[in-house]
């Protein structure tokens, strides 16, 4: 069975309940297990999303998606260039 992929607001819930763990005298070790997680992925996680709050997830995501659609639309731009550039050799 595959294991399912945790979306960023569980990640961020995650690293939050790790902190209150360890504020309340857990090792680090026992929190993060206690979470369900390996020491590794919570060093990954907390390096991508460390300090986030859910406000700034949403911002982030939404920066995310706007990029995308910009970074398509000037692949397009470039690729009609492109074809109209090669349309041009052929007419002078």
């Amino acid at each position: 069975m595959a294991n399912k992929r945790p979306k960023p607001e569980e990640i961020v819930s995650k690293l939050r309940q790790v902190e209150v763990l360890m504020g309340q005298g857990m090792p680090r070790l026992d929190a993060i297990r206690q979470i369900g997680v390996v020491e590794q992925t919570y060093y990954r996680w907390r390096k991508q999303y460390g300090g986030m709050g859910v406000d700034q997830l949403k911002e982030l995501k939404r920066l995310q998606k706007e990029n995308e659609r910009l970074r398509r639309a000037v692949s397009d731009l470039t690729l009609d260039k492109l074809i109209l550039r090669e349309a041009a050799k052929g007419n002078f």
